[in-house]
């Protein structure tokens, strides 16, 4: 098992239990799995998604949950933004690594969305459905990443449920259920990385990008920070 060390003294990172400030190295291994975790999701998304494969919530939420068990040990695997800052105001991700863990999230995000475009001809477009007004996609979005996150706090951190075995499948599980249920109203984020990060590279590209791509950071956020204090009072 990994261990970050404060003061000298070890500390088991776990799955999303790291509590203490890594040293360099164990950082480095954390961010760089962080940005290989989100690096696969959106490559998934994208390649899916672009092809109109009908199985695409399937592939995303099967590749989230095998990301998430390779990198559990190592990062904590959260592979979102939204999911880090929930995380983080639960007190299990040291405030010190959240604008770190955020921009390896970004990076693997901008990678993947620019392979996406290499392989497939376009680029992801992230985007709700043109009946989907920005008030119905920001608070789509906060409702299905708040659900995320919750299942995160839970079944990773909770009392009684910390180094489980079944917190990959329960999570891969709920990213395949939102997709499903979601995709086809607010485009299916729930992830600040996966919303943005392509169109960073539709912008990059001359392609434009939609005009409600801010609904994937605010939506997001605000879910997961409701997340975060609900989970602390039921844990209280």
């Amino acid at each position: 098992m990994k261990l970050w060390r404060s003061g000298g003294a070890p500390h088991t990172i776990g799955v999303h239990n790291a509590r203490t400030t890594p040293t360099g190295v164990e950082a480095m291994k954390a961010l760089v799995t962080e940005a290989i975790g989100t690096f696969f999701l959106v490559l998934a998304i994208g390649l899916t998604v672009n092809a109109g494969a009908a199985l695409a919530p399937i592939s995303i939420g099967l590749t989230f949950m095998a990301m998430v068990y390779a990198g559990g040990r190592i990062s904590g695997a959260h592979y979102n933004p939204a999911v880090s800052l929930a995380l983080m105001l639960r007190g299990t991700l040291p405030g010190k690594m959240l604008l770190p863990y955020w921009g390896a999230q970004f990076v693997g995000a901008i990678a993947a969305s620019f392979l996406v475009w290499k392989f497939t001809g376009a680029p992801l477009a992230v985007e709700p459905a043109e009946t989907t007004t920005a008030l119905k996609a920001v608070v789509g979005e906060a409702v299905a990443t708040f659900a995320l996150a919750y299942v995160v706090l839970h079944v990773a951190t909770g009392k009684g449920t910390e180094n489980n075995s079944y917190f990959g499948l329960a999570i891969g599980g709920t990213i395949a259920a939102l997709a499903i249920a979601f995709g086809g109203i607010t485009g299916g984020a729930f992830n600040p990385a996966v919303g943005i990060g392509p169109a960073i590279v539709s912008l990059a590209l001359g392609q434009g990008a939609t005009s409600l791509a801010w609904v994937y950071a605010a939506g997001p956020f605000a879910g997961g920070a409701v997340a975060a204090y609900l989970f602390k009072f039921q844990e209280s």
